[in-house]
Protein backbone atom coordinates (compact mmCIF):
# COMPACT_ATOMS: atom_id res chain seq x y z
CA UNK A 1 0.00 0.00 0.00
CA UNK A 2 1.25 3.10 -0.78
CA UNK A 3 1.22 6.12 1.81
CA UNK A 4 0.86 9.41 0.04
CA UNK A 5 1.08 12.02 2.59
CA UNK A 6 1.08 12.31 6.42
CA UNK A 7 0.34 15.78 7.45
CA UNK A 8 -0.09 17.92 10.39
CA UNK A 9 2.70 16.49 11.97
CA UNK A 10 5.12 19.07 10.73
CA UNK A 11 3.71 21.09 13.80
CA UNK A 12 6.64 22.43 14.67
CA UNK A 13 7.71 23.75 11.53
CA UNK A 14 4.07 25.52 11.69
CA UNK A 15 5.03 27.22 14.93
CA UNK A 16 8.24 28.43 13.98
CA UNK A 17 6.85 29.84 11.34
CA UNK A 18 5.09 32.07 14.25
CA UNK A 19 1.80 30.46 12.98
CA UNK A 20 0.29 29.35 16.03
CA UNK A 21 1.16 28.95 19.73
CA UNK A 22 3.63 25.97 20.53
CA UNK A 23 1.31 24.54 23.05
CA UNK A 24 0.17 22.50 20.19
CA UNK A 25 3.35 20.50 20.67
CA UNK A 26 3.32 19.25 24.35
CA UNK A 27 -0.29 16.49 23.94
CA UNK A 28 -1.07 13.52 22.41
CA UNK A 29 -1.65 13.96 18.47
CA UNK A 30 -6.02 13.45 17.73
CA UNK A 31 -4.89 10.51 14.66
CA UNK A 32 -7.16 10.57 11.80
CA UNK A 33 -6.48 7.98 9.45
CA UNK A 34 -7.84 8.66 5.76
CA UNK A 35 -7.81 6.23 3.15
CA UNK A 36 -8.78 7.32 -0.18
CA UNK A 37 -9.24 6.65 -3.83
CA UNK A 38 -6.33 9.37 -5.49
CA UNK A 39 -6.18 6.92 -8.39
CA UNK A 40 -9.02 5.51 -9.71
CA UNK A 41 -12.73 6.34 -9.57
CA UNK A 42 -13.19 8.83 -7.47
CA UNK A 43 -10.17 11.08 -8.60
CA UNK A 44 -12.61 14.01 -9.65
CA UNK A 45 -13.05 15.00 -6.07
CA UNK A 46 -10.43 13.40 -3.87
CA UNK A 47 -7.04 15.50 -3.94
CA UNK A 48 -9.55 18.60 -3.74
CA UNK A 49 -11.27 17.08 -0.78
CA UNK A 50 -8.07 16.11 1.64
CA UNK A 51 -6.53 19.28 0.72
CA UNK A 52 -9.44 20.69 2.38
CA UNK A 53 -8.92 18.17 4.81
CA UNK A 54 -5.26 18.85 5.75
CA UNK A 55 -5.85 22.82 5.60
CA UNK A 56 -8.19 22.61 7.96
CA UNK A 57 -6.21 20.48 10.72
CA UNK A 58 -3.33 23.34 9.62
CA UNK A 59 -5.33 26.10 11.03
CA UNK A 60 -6.62 24.08 14.02
CA UNK A 61 -3.02 23.46 15.23
CA UNK A 62 -2.11 26.80 14.24
CA UNK A 63 -4.55 28.12 16.63
CA UNK A 64 -2.50 25.51 19.35
CA UNK A 65 -4.61 22.45 18.57
CA UNK A 66 -7.68 21.07 19.94
CA UNK A 67 -7.48 22.09 23.79
CA UNK A 68 -3.80 21.63 22.87
CA UNK A 69 -3.85 18.39 20.93
CA UNK A 70 -2.20 18.73 17.60
CA UNK A 71 -4.83 17.06 14.49
CA UNK A 72 -2.39 14.28 12.91
CA UNK A 73 -3.97 13.41 9.74
CA UNK A 74 -2.61 10.01 7.39
CA UNK A 75 -3.23 10.08 3.84
CA UNK A 76 -2.82 6.73 1.99
CA UNK A 77 -4.25 6.08 -1.54
CA UNK A 78 -6.84 2.99 -1.91
CA UNK A 79 -7.09 2.84 -5.46
CA UNK A 80 -11.49 2.73 -4.62
CA UNK A 81 -10.08 -1.31 -3.45
CA UNK A 82 -11.91 -2.55 -0.71
CA UNK A 83 -9.17 -4.79 -0.01
CA UNK A 84 -6.57 -1.99 0.73
CA UNK A 85 -9.26 0.07 2.56
CA UNK A 86 -9.38 -2.63 5.21
CA UNK A 87 -5.75 -2.80 4.92
CA UNK A 88 -5.40 0.87 6.17
CA UNK A 89 -8.30 0.44 8.64
CA UNK A 90 -6.25 -1.97 10.22
CA UNK A 91 -3.03 -0.27 10.60
CA UNK A 92 -4.86 2.97 11.42
CA UNK A 93 -6.28 1.50 14.43
CA UNK A 94 -3.12 -0.54 15.60
CA UNK A 95 -1.61 3.23 15.02
CA UNK A 96 -4.46 4.90 17.44
CA UNK A 97 -6.35 6.40 15.07
CA UNK A 98 -9.41 7.08 16.67
CA UNK A 99 -11.08 7.88 13.34
CA UNK A 100 -11.02 7.10 9.81
CA UNK A 101 -12.42 8.35 6.48
CA UNK A 102 -12.78 6.52 3.10
CA UNK A 103 -14.63 8.68 0.90
CA UNK A 104 -15.61 5.61 -0.95
CA UNK A 105 -19.02 3.94 -0.67
CA UNK A 106 -17.61 0.48 -2.14
CA UNK A 107 -14.62 0.64 0.69
CA UNK A 108 -16.51 2.06 3.48
CA UNK A 109 -19.20 -0.62 3.03
CA UNK A 110 -16.57 -2.93 3.11
CA UNK A 111 -15.35 -1.63 6.65
CA UNK A 112 -18.63 -0.91 7.99
CA UNK A 113 -19.43 -4.62 9.89
CA UNK A 114 -15.01 -4.54 11.41
CA UNK A 115 -15.99 -0.83 12.53
CA UNK A 116 -18.73 -1.50 14.51
CA UNK A 117 -17.38 -4.55 15.71
CA UNK A 118 -13.86 -2.57 16.97
CA UNK A 119 -15.99 0.54 18.26
CA UNK A 120 -14.49 2.02 15.56
CA UNK A 121 -15.36 5.84 14.46
CA UNK A 122 -16.06 6.28 10.61
CA UNK A 123 -16.74 9.33 9.00
CA UNK A 124 -18.99 8.88 5.89
CA UNK A 125 -19.85 12.75 4.68
CA UNK A 126 -21.92 12.60 1.05
CA UNK A 127 -21.21 8.90 0.33
CA UNK A 128 -21.30 5.68 1.75
CA UNK A 129 -24.94 4.17 3.37
CA UNK A 130 -27.94 6.18 3.97
CA UNK A 131 -29.24 4.50 6.73
CA UNK A 132 -25.69 5.15 8.63
CA UNK A 133 -28.19 8.01 9.87
CA UNK A 134 -30.00 5.40 12.45
CA UNK A 135 -27.22 5.85 15.39
CA UNK A 136 -28.94 3.35 17.17
CA UNK A 137 -27.52 0.23 14.63
CA UNK A 138 -24.60 2.17 13.42
CA UNK A 139 -23.44 3.51 16.45
CA UNK A 140 -19.59 4.56 15.84
CA UNK A 141 -20.91 5.75 11.69
CA UNK A 142 -20.90 9.29 10.93
CA UNK A 143 -22.94 10.89 8.05
CA UNK A 144 -22.70 14.25 9.64
CA UNK A 145 -24.39 15.48 6.75
CA UNK A 146 -27.47 15.24 4.35
CA UNK A 147 -27.67 11.41 3.65
CA UNK A 148 -28.60 11.05 -0.27
CA UNK A 149 -32.61 10.42 0.70
CA UNK A 150 -32.44 13.74 2.09
CA UNK A 151 -30.41 15.72 -0.69
CA UNK A 152 -33.79 14.42 -2.90
CA UNK A 153 -36.11 16.01 -0.46
CA UNK A 154 -34.58 19.18 -0.53
CA UNK A 155 -34.08 19.35 -4.41
CA UNK A 156 -38.10 18.17 -4.58
CA UNK A 157 -39.08 20.69 -2.22
CA UNK A 158 -37.07 24.08 -4.26
CA UNK A 159 -38.69 22.45 -7.31
CA UNK A 160 -42.25 22.51 -5.19
CA UNK A 161 -41.36 26.13 -4.42
CA UNK A 162 -40.96 27.12 -7.54
CA UNK A 163 -44.21 25.92 -8.57
CA UNK A 164 -45.71 27.36 -5.90
CA UNK A 165 -46.72 24.51 -3.67
CA UNK A 166 -48.37 22.75 -6.72
CA UNK A 167 -46.63 20.30 -8.33
CA UNK A 168 -49.63 18.40 -9.58
CA UNK A 169 -49.93 17.54 -13.09
CA UNK A 170 -46.23 18.38 -13.48
CA UNK A 171 -43.39 15.88 -14.95
CA UNK A 172 -40.31 15.33 -13.16
CA UNK A 173 -37.46 13.11 -14.50
CA UNK A 174 -34.38 11.50 -12.85
CA UNK A 175 -31.71 10.93 -15.34
CA UNK A 176 -29.02 8.56 -13.04
CA UNK A 177 -25.95 6.43 -13.56
CA UNK A 178 -26.91 2.76 -13.64
CA UNK A 179 -25.26 1.67 -10.42
CA UNK A 180 -26.52 1.66 -6.19
CA UNK A 181 -25.81 5.28 -6.04
CA UNK A 182 -27.91 6.06 -9.16
CA UNK A 183 -30.90 3.78 -7.58
CA UNK A 184 -30.73 4.95 -4.49
CA UNK A 185 -32.99 8.17 -4.29
CA UNK A 186 -35.76 6.67 -6.64
CA UNK A 187 -37.98 5.34 -3.42
CA UNK A 188 -37.92 9.22 -2.16
CA UNK A 189 -39.08 10.49 -5.51
CA UNK A 190 -41.41 7.54 -6.05
CA UNK A 191 -42.78 8.26 -2.30
CA UNK A 192 -42.87 12.14 -2.98
CA UNK A 193 -44.67 12.04 -6.33
CA UNK A 194 -47.54 9.97 -4.52
CA UNK A 195 -47.51 12.66 -2.15
CA UNK A 196 -47.29 15.86 -4.23
CA UNK A 197 -49.33 14.52 -7.52
CA UNK A 198 -46.03 15.03 -9.89
CA UNK A 199 -45.06 12.15 -12.90
CA UNK A 200 -42.13 10.45 -12.12
CA UNK A 201 -40.01 8.36 -14.25
CA UNK A 202 -36.36 7.65 -14.05
CA UNK A 203 -34.17 7.17 -16.96
CA UNK A 204 -30.67 5.21 -16.41
CA UNK A 205 -27.32 5.08 -18.45
CA UNK A 206 -24.14 2.66 -18.00
CA UNK A 207 -21.39 3.15 -16.14
CA UNK A 208 -19.04 5.72 -16.14
CA UNK A 209 -21.41 7.80 -17.89
CA UNK A 210 -19.91 8.73 -21.21
CA UNK A 211 -22.49 7.72 -23.07
CA UNK A 212 -25.65 8.83 -22.63
CA UNK A 213 -27.38 9.26 -25.44
CA UNK A 214 -30.09 6.75 -25.33
CA UNK A 215 -31.09 8.04 -22.11
CA UNK A 216 -31.91 11.42 -23.55
CA UNK A 217 -33.72 10.44 -26.07
CA UNK A 218 -36.31 9.02 -24.02
CA UNK A 219 -36.17 11.64 -21.91
CA UNK A 220 -36.83 13.85 -24.50
CA UNK A 221 -39.76 12.38 -25.19
CA UNK A 222 -41.28 12.34 -21.65
CA UNK A 223 -41.21 16.30 -22.07
CA UNK A 224 -40.07 16.90 -18.29
CA UNK A 225 -40.77 20.03 -16.51
CA UNK A 226 -37.95 19.28 -14.36
CA UNK A 227 -34.96 17.21 -14.68
CA UNK A 228 -32.62 15.47 -11.64
CA UNK A 229 -29.25 14.38 -12.40
CA UNK A 230 -27.70 11.43 -10.36
CA UNK A 231 -24.59 10.94 -11.40
CA UNK A 232 -21.09 11.71 -10.41
CA UNK A 233 -17.25 12.09 -11.69
CA UNK A 234 -17.14 12.61 -15.82
CA UNK A 235 -20.65 11.30 -16.35
CA UNK A 236 -22.00 14.80 -14.80
CA UNK A 237 -20.63 16.83 -18.28
CA UNK A 238 -22.21 14.45 -20.33
CA UNK A 239 -25.51 14.58 -18.55
CA UNK A 240 -25.47 18.35 -18.51
CA UNK A 241 -24.63 18.81 -22.04
CA UNK A 242 -26.99 16.50 -23.17
CA UNK A 243 -29.70 17.96 -21.23
CA UNK A 244 -28.97 21.29 -23.04
CA UNK A 245 -28.78 19.73 -26.08
CA UNK A 246 -32.19 18.18 -25.62
CA UNK A 247 -33.83 21.14 -24.82
CA UNK A 248 -33.76 21.23 -21.20
CA UNK A 249 -32.91 24.71 -19.71
CA UNK A 250 -30.41 24.76 -16.98
CA UNK A 251 -32.51 26.21 -14.26
CA UNK A 252 -34.92 23.57 -15.05
CA UNK A 253 -31.70 21.25 -13.87
CA UNK A 254 -31.20 19.97 -10.59
CA UNK A 255 -28.29 17.75 -9.25
CA UNK A 256 -27.09 15.97 -6.47
CA UNK A 257 -24.10 17.16 -4.74
CA UNK A 258 -21.48 15.34 -6.23
CA UNK A 259 -21.10 18.58 -9.44
CA UNK A 260 -18.39 21.54 -9.35
CA UNK A 261 -17.58 24.47 -10.85
CA UNK A 262 -14.75 22.54 -12.65
CA UNK A 263 -17.69 21.06 -14.43
CA UNK A 264 -19.75 23.68 -15.67
CA UNK A 265 -16.26 25.27 -17.11
CA UNK A 266 -15.63 22.07 -18.89
CA UNK A 267 -19.29 22.82 -20.56
CA UNK A 268 -18.66 26.53 -20.73
CA UNK A 269 -19.83 28.64 -17.80
CA UNK A 270 -21.76 30.82 -19.81
CA UNK A 271 -24.13 27.79 -21.00
CA UNK A 272 -24.31 26.14 -18.07
CA UNK A 273 -25.72 29.25 -16.07
CA UNK A 274 -28.93 29.03 -13.56
CA UNK A 275 -27.73 24.90 -13.01
CA UNK A 276 -29.06 23.72 -9.64
CA UNK A 277 -27.25 21.56 -7.25
CA UNK A 278 -27.91 20.26 -4.07
CA UNK A 279 -25.62 21.98 -1.67
CA UNK A 280 -24.24 20.55 1.78
CA UNK A 281 -21.31 22.91 2.37
CA UNK A 282 -21.13 26.58 1.62
CA UNK A 283 -19.39 27.21 -1.03
CA UNK A 284 -16.46 30.05 -1.77
CA UNK A 285 -14.26 32.05 -0.22
CA UNK A 286 -15.98 34.59 1.23
CA UNK A 287 -16.42 32.19 4.18
CA UNK A 288 -14.96 32.91 7.60
CA UNK A 289 -13.59 29.45 7.73
CA UNK A 290 -11.66 29.45 4.35
CA UNK A 291 -10.32 33.11 4.76
CA UNK A 292 -8.51 32.05 8.29
CA UNK A 293 -7.05 29.21 6.05
CA UNK A 294 -6.16 31.68 3.70
CA UNK A 295 -4.40 34.21 6.17
CA UNK A 296 -3.12 31.48 8.87
CA UNK A 297 -1.90 28.62 6.63
CA UNK A 298 -2.04 29.13 3.19
CA UNK A 299 -0.34 32.84 3.19
CA UNK A 300 2.61 31.24 5.28
CA UNK A 301 3.29 29.02 2.58
CA UNK A 302 2.32 25.61 4.50
CA UNK A 303 -1.19 24.49 2.44
CA UNK A 304 -1.42 21.34 1.32
CA UNK A 305 -1.77 22.16 -2.55
CA UNK A 306 -2.42 24.79 -5.16
CA UNK A 307 -3.67 27.93 -2.97
CA UNK A 308 -6.40 28.83 -5.50
CA UNK A 309 -8.53 25.71 -4.80
CA UNK A 310 -9.41 27.00 -1.47
CA UNK A 311 -12.86 27.87 -1.54
CA UNK A 312 -13.48 25.56 -4.20
CA UNK A 313 -16.95 22.58 -3.64
CA UNK A 314 -14.75 20.08 -2.92
CA UNK A 315 -11.87 21.53 -0.70
CA UNK A 316 -14.60 23.29 1.69
CA UNK A 317 -16.64 19.55 1.85
CA UNK A 318 -13.51 18.05 2.92
CA UNK A 319 -12.59 21.15 5.33
CA UNK A 320 -16.16 20.57 6.83
CA UNK A 321 -14.93 17.27 7.83
CA UNK A 322 -12.43 17.98 9.63
CA UNK A 323 -14.08 20.65 11.37
CA UNK A 324 -16.72 18.55 12.78
CA UNK A 325 -14.50 15.96 13.86
CA UNK A 326 -12.40 18.73 15.70
CA UNK A 327 -15.28 19.89 17.35
CA UNK A 328 -16.69 16.43 18.44
CA UNK A 329 -13.04 16.08 19.96
CA UNK A 330 -13.16 19.80 21.64
CA UNK A 331 -16.23 18.61 23.06
CA UNK A 332 -14.91 14.83 24.20
CA UNK A 333 -11.80 16.36 26.02
CA UNK A 334 -13.72 18.90 27.64
CA UNK A 335 -16.18 16.72 29.18
CA UNK A 336 -14.19 13.38 29.63
CA UNK A 337 -10.29 14.73 29.65
CA UNK A 338 -7.45 12.68 28.26
CA UNK A 339 -6.66 10.31 26.74
CA UNK A 340 -8.94 10.89 24.04
CA UNK A 341 -10.32 7.49 23.06
CA UNK A 342 -13.01 6.42 20.04
CA UNK A 343 -14.98 5.86 22.54
CA UNK A 344 -14.86 8.97 23.76
CA UNK A 345 -14.50 10.85 20.88
CA UNK A 346 -17.83 9.07 19.58
CA UNK A 347 -19.92 10.54 22.29
CA UNK A 348 -18.40 14.03 21.77
CA UNK A 349 -19.48 13.89 18.43
CA UNK A 350 -22.94 12.56 19.07
CA UNK A 351 -22.81 16.08 21.44
CA UNK A 352 -22.53 18.18 18.67
CA UNK A 353 -25.13 21.25 18.73
CA UNK A 354 -25.97 23.85 16.09
CA UNK A 355 -22.36 23.58 14.90
CA UNK A 356 -21.82 25.42 11.79
CA UNK A 357 -17.95 25.48 11.50
CA UNK A 358 -17.33 29.14 10.91
CA UNK A 359 -20.06 29.41 7.91
CA UNK A 360 -18.92 25.91 6.31
CA UNK A 361 -22.26 23.98 7.13
CA UNK A 362 -25.86 24.89 8.82
CA UNK A 363 -26.31 24.39 11.91
CA UNK A 364 -25.25 20.90 12.31
CA UNK A 365 -27.00 18.49 15.46
CA UNK A 366 -25.73 15.13 15.91
CA UNK A 367 -27.18 13.04 18.43
CA UNK A 368 -27.08 9.00 19.56
CA UNK A 369 -29.83 8.45 17.36
CA UNK A 370 -29.13 10.94 14.16
CA UNK A 371 -26.10 10.61 12.81
CA UNK A 372 -27.24 12.41 9.70
CA UNK A 373 -27.01 16.08 11.84
CA UNK A 374 -30.72 17.46 11.05
CA UNK A 375 -30.66 16.55 7.50
CA UNK A 376 -29.97 20.77 6.26
CA UNK A 377 -29.11 21.43 2.70
CA UNK A 378 -29.92 23.95 0.09
CA UNK A 379 -29.96 24.29 -3.42
CA UNK A 380 -27.80 26.67 -5.08
CA UNK A 381 -27.49 27.87 -8.93
CA UNK A 382 -24.15 28.22 -11.09
CA UNK A 383 -24.47 32.03 -12.24
CA UNK A 384 -21.36 31.90 -14.49
CA UNK A 385 -18.77 32.43 -12.16
CA UNK A 386 -20.04 30.87 -8.63
CA UNK A 387 -22.17 29.19 -6.90
CA UNK A 388 -25.21 31.37 -5.57
CA UNK A 389 -27.25 29.80 -2.66
CA UNK A 390 -31.18 30.11 -4.33
CA UNK A 391 -33.02 28.82 -0.56
CA UNK A 392 -32.05 28.64 3.11
CA UNK A 393 -30.81 25.44 4.72
CA UNK A 394 -33.40 23.93 5.70
CA UNK A 395 -34.05 20.01 5.78
CA UNK A 396 -37.23 18.70 3.92
CA UNK A 397 -39.66 15.84 4.38
CA UNK A 398 -37.77 14.30 6.72
CA UNK A 399 -40.39 12.02 8.00
CA UNK A 400 -40.36 9.87 4.63
CA UNK A 401 -36.29 9.88 4.77
CA UNK A 402 -36.46 8.92 8.02
CA UNK A 403 -39.01 5.86 7.00
CA UNK A 404 -36.28 4.95 4.75
CA UNK A 405 -33.68 4.74 6.90
CA UNK A 406 -35.01 2.74 9.99
CA UNK A 407 -36.13 0.17 7.36
CA UNK A 408 -32.83 -0.67 5.77
CA UNK A 409 -31.14 -0.14 9.06
CA UNK A 410 -33.06 -2.81 10.49
CA UNK A 411 -32.83 -5.00 7.43
CA UNK A 412 -29.06 -4.59 7.88
CA UNK A 413 -29.09 -5.16 11.63
CA UNK A 414 -31.01 -8.54 10.49
CA UNK A 415 -28.72 -9.18 7.31
CA UNK A 416 -25.59 -7.54 8.37
CA UNK A 417 -25.13 -6.05 5.05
Amino acid sequence: MKKTTITCAALAALCAAGIGPAAAQDKAPIKIGTALDFTAVYTFVTAEYSQGQRDYAALVNARGGVLGHPIEIDVVDTGNQPQRGIAAYERFKDEGAVLCDFLSTPVSRAVVPRALADGMNVITMFHGRSDAADGKVFPTIFPMTPAYWSQATTIVKYIDDQEKGDLKGKKIALVMIDSPFGREPLPVFQELAKRLGYEFQSFSYPSPGNEQSAAWTQVRRFKPDWTILWGAGGGQPVSVRDAIGNGIAPDRLASVIWISETDTNIIGADQTKGLLRFEGVAYGKDVPAIKAIEQQVIAKGKGAGPADKAGGTYYNIGAASIALVAEGARIALSKEGEPLTPAKLKNGIESIKDFTGEGLLPPVTITADDHQGGGRGRVDAWDGSKWVPKSQWAAAYQDIVWDLIHKSAEEFKASGK
